[in-house]
C-alpha cells in the first residue's frame, strides 16, 4: 500500500510533472478553492532557478495561464447571475460598491492577484459584465505581473 501511495504521489511531484503541478496549484488558488501556488512556484522556482532558466520561464508561464483561467472561471460563473440595477431599496454600502465598481471598470481587474480580494473582484466583473477581452488582458497583465515579482524577489535572493 505504502509503494502504491508513493508512486502515486510521484505523478504530481516528480519533476517531469513540475508545470502539470504549477498549472493545477495555480488553477485551483485563483477559484474559491482554497490553494498555495505561491508556495509551489517558489518551491520549484528556486529548484530550477541556477539549473534550468528554461524551466523558469515555463513555471512562471503555466502559473501565470492557470491562474487567470481560474479567475476566468469565477468570472463566467458570476457572469451568469443577472445584472444588478442600483435603486433605491438596495443599502447603500451596495450601491456605492456598484457605483464604484462602474467607475473604474475593468481596470479595477490590475488588482486581481490579491488574496481573497482578487477572486471577488474578478465575480465583480463577470457580475457587472465587464468586457470580456478586456478582462482577460487586466486579468493576465495582474496575475503575470505578480508571479514576476515573485520570481525577481526569488533571483535577488538566490541568485
Amino acid at each position: 500500500m505504502f509503494d502504491y501511495t508513493t508512486s502515486f504521489l510521484g505523478l504530481f511531484f516528480g519533476p517531469e510533472y513540475q508545470m502539470l503541478l504549477m498549472f493545477f496549484s495555480a488553477f485551483l488558488s485563483s477559484t474559491l478553492l482554497p490553494g498555495n501556488s505561491e508556495i509551489i512556484f517558489s518551491t520549484l522556482i528556486s529548484q530550477n532557478i541556477l539549473i534550468n532558466k528554461q524551466a523558469v520561464f515555463f513555471l512562471w508561464f503555466f502559473a501565470t495561464l492557470g491562474n487567470s483561467l481560474g479567475s476566468l472561471t469565477t468570472y463566467w460563473m458570476a457572469y451568469l447571475i443577472p445584472k444588478p440595477n442600483i435603486n433605491d431599496h438596495q443599502s447603500k454600502t451596495t450601491q456605492w460598491a456598484l457605483r464604484n465598481s462602474q467607475k473604474y471598470g475593468v481596470w479595477i481587474l490590475l488588482l486581481s492577484w490579491l488574496p481573497v480580494v482578487g477572486d471577488l473582484l474578478c465575480g465583480i466583473a463577470g457580475w457587472l459584465r465587464f468586457n470580456m477581452w478586456q478582462t482577460i488582458l487586466f486579468i493576465i497583465i495582474g496575475k503575470g505581473a505578480r508571479y514576476a515579482m515573485i520570481l525577481w524577489g526569488i533571483w535577488a535572493i538566490i541568485g
